[in-house]
């Protein structure tokens, strides 16, 4: 095994706006990834509820919804089979390589008129591509710098801008495509955004990168081969025996597969945290950390629950409750999407500077994530004025969901790169890369979770439902403002 300082050593550290060289080689890769997700993702929700003559699949917009909030869940919960093959198979650098491969085949399949299955086989090479890349490359990325170093939250949030450049530049040029001219088109395009992406991955690794990402931390035993692999099988079996049952019965329906999956985006992140917290392999201080990082786990459930709606609540809202002509041109829905990333991109570099300038003077974890969950909970009460001015019927401005993406982002730049990078400084040794797995759980339990919202946003009044999970967010970030002096001592030393 190499030393936490062997690996750092390797790679090269300067040379990239003053952060190691490999920062270079997963900012671009995630760039590809994101612009190939991002971009299928901003005309998915319309490419399904649109009507057949338009080029979509004809379900209603509540179908839809729903499954775009499950396909989220589930990208996210794959991060656990990611995580695993990375700590016991493969090591994070093959395994984010094997997993661009099954997103390019993904999209490929998405990019032909093959109607709902062609959708269905999509959504499962690119749910399990995903798993495999995303949480391991944001494990190598903490895997380059030592212990201590003040860099570490400004590179992930460099990291971070390079993963919503690709989400930015997506949704204009894939979402244009898409709504303009074929949606199967803008699918092809996706595709070979990741296939630059893989290119890039593969031709700078070795320079870049050095030794991270090299090793498998938790190699599997030969004894423990068979007993996995006969799990495995079980597991596989039992799944589909349950589905035969369900279908048979005439109960697999989109409820009862939702009301599922919530359950599992909220039982596997639970037995993520018992299995780690009692393991022999974890230290007394791991354990301590692992507690600490409840609360915050909880916190960004709550953050992305309100942030993913994005794609989903607003995405209607945008098409269905918004007023898209400036003059004789009409805004496409899907440009919306852009919005997010846009602002990141416009301030992430800003937050960098600022978390390097203050050093160790900056705002705790949990702080962050307090504040976080304040303008999380601000982006959706603002949507309270148009639904009260409008009366829910006539079609509003789109500044106000300008304004909404706008205040959900600054919460998202106070959260998700100090998540990314806590969760390498907190995981215990023997689970690092399914710690990280664990951290891209939060968006799969908030999607899961989502999956129900979205019907009760159907069932209930705008003003309601803005107002109810808006209201949740805040109470929320109070509460862990309170116990942030109790999580920082858990912590152990980690900022």
């Amino acid at each position: 095994m190499f030393s936490k300082e062997e690996i750092v050593k390797s790679v090269p550290q300067k040379g990239f706006f003053g952060h190691p060289k490999g920062l270079l080689t997963l900012f671009f890769t995630e760039f590809w990834e994101r612009f190939s997700y991002y971009g299928m993702r901003a005309i998915l929700i319309l490419y399904m509820y649109y009507e057949l003559h338009d080029g979509g699949l004809g379900l209603d917009r509540g179908t839809a919804n729903s499954i775009m909030a499950l396909y989220g869940s589930l990208i996210y919960m794959s991060g656990i089979i990611g995580g695993w093959f990375a700590d016991r198979i493969w090591g994070t650098r093959k395994t984010v390589f094997f997993g661009g491969i099954l997103i390019m085949i993904g999209h490929i399949a998405l990019s032909f008129p093959g109607g709902l299955p062609a959708l269905l086989i999509s959504m499962a090479f690119i749910i399990i591509g995903t798993g495999l890349l995303k949480s391991n490359v944001s494990t190598i990325v903490g895997d380059m710098y030592a212990e201590g170093d003040n860099r570490r939250d400004s590179g992930f949030s460099i990291f971070y801008m390079g993963i919503n450049s690709g989400a930015f530049i997506s949704p204009l040029i894939i979402g244009w495509v898409g709504e303009r001219y074929n949606f199967h088109l803008g699918f092809a395009i996706a595709a070979v955004g990741m296939f630059i992406g893989l290119v890039v991955y593969y031709f700078t690794q070795k320079k870049f990168l050095g030794l991270a990402g090299i090793e498998v931390p938790n190699p599997l035993k030969p004894e423990e081969k068979k007993k996995t692999l006969r799990n495995v099988v079980v597991a596989i079996l039992a799944i589909l025996i349950i589905g035969v049952i369900l279908y048979s019965t005439g109960n697999l329906t989109m409820a009862i597969f939702s009301l599922i999956i919530t359950t599992l985006g909220v039982l596997i992140p639970t037995i993520f945290f018992i299995v780690m917290y009692r393991s022999p392999k974890t230290t007394a201080d791991e354990k301590s950390r692992v507690l600490a990082y409840i609360p915050l786990f909880i916190a960004a459930v709550m953050f992305w629950a309100i942030q993913e709606q994005g794609s989903t609540i607003l995405a209607t809202y945008a098409d269905t409750r918004t007023d898209l002509t400036i003059g004789s041109f009409e805004i496409p829905v899907s440009w919306f999407q852009s919005l997010n990333p846009l602002f990141i991109i416009v301030f992430a570099p800003i937050f960098a500077w600022v978390w390097l300038k203050l050093g160790s003077r900056q705002p705790s974890t949990p702080k962050k994530f307090a504040i976080s969950l304040f303008f999380a909970g601000a982006s959706f009460l603002v949507m309270i004025i148009p639904a009260s001015m409008s009366g829910g019927t006539e079609l509003v401005s789109p500044w106000w969901l300008v304004l909404s993406f706008f205040l959900v982002v600054v919460g998202e730049l106070l959260l998700s790169p100090v998540g990314l990078s806590a969760t390498t400084k907190l995981a215990p040794a023997a689970f690092a890369a399914q710690t990280m797995a664990l951290w891209f759980l939060t968006s799969a339990a908030a999607q899961a979770i989502n999956a129900q919202l979205v019907r009760i946003y159907e069932a209930v009044t705008e003003i309601t439902y803005f107002g109810t999970l808006g209201g949740i967010s805040i109470v929320l970030g109070l509460i862990l403002l309170i116990l942030t002096p109790i999580i920082s001592r858990a912590m152990r030393g980690v900022n």
